[in-house]
């Protein structure tokens, strides 16, 4: 089921990154998800299943530009290649198009899931190396909402 963040999730959402320390996520970067769960969400959602929090994202918007990203992903190891990235990313780029705030969707993430994101119909905008951490690129895609079909 997915729901919207509460603040008591905070501690559980944090967990899951940590799980992804440092094949996915720098150190630095739990850190900044924390700061990010503090001070800059706008539309946050988990996962649930059996009561236990298996995933996460969120959604910000830049309404001067019409574009809405997606934020911080993140899907429990045990979790991962069954689908819940596919159903929480879908729900939010329906829930962006429901809201009518944005034009285009981008995405900025590393080296190592933008793929996942291109099956989706995201197209790679730019490269940028060691832009999170050293090690971990910024692949920024961009996808335009009348092309999100969902």
């Amino acid at each position: 089921m997915i729901r919207r963040f509460i603040n008591k999730d905070k501690r559980e959402v944090i967990e899951l990154i940590k799980h992804h320390i440092p094949e996915y996520f720098d150190k630095s970067e739990e850190h900044d998800f924390k700061n990010y769960l503090e001070n800059e969400i706008q539309d946050y959602f988990v996962f649930e299943d059996n009561l236990k929090i298996i995933g996460c994202g969120g959604i910000n918007y830049f309404t001067k530009e019409r574009i809405a990203r997606i934020s911080w992903d993140i899907i429990h190891p045990d979790f991962q290649g069954k689908g819940i990235g596919k159903k929480l990313l879908l729900y939010r780029i329906k829930h962006i198009k429901e809201t009518g705030a944005a034009d285009y969707i981008v995405v900025r993430t590393t080296q190592l899931v933008y793929k996942f994101y291109q099956t989706i119909g995201f197209k790679l905008e730019k490269i940028e190396k060691d832009y999170w951490a050293k090690g971990y690129d910024l692949y920024q895609l961009k996808m335009a909402i009348n092309k999100a079909g969902y």
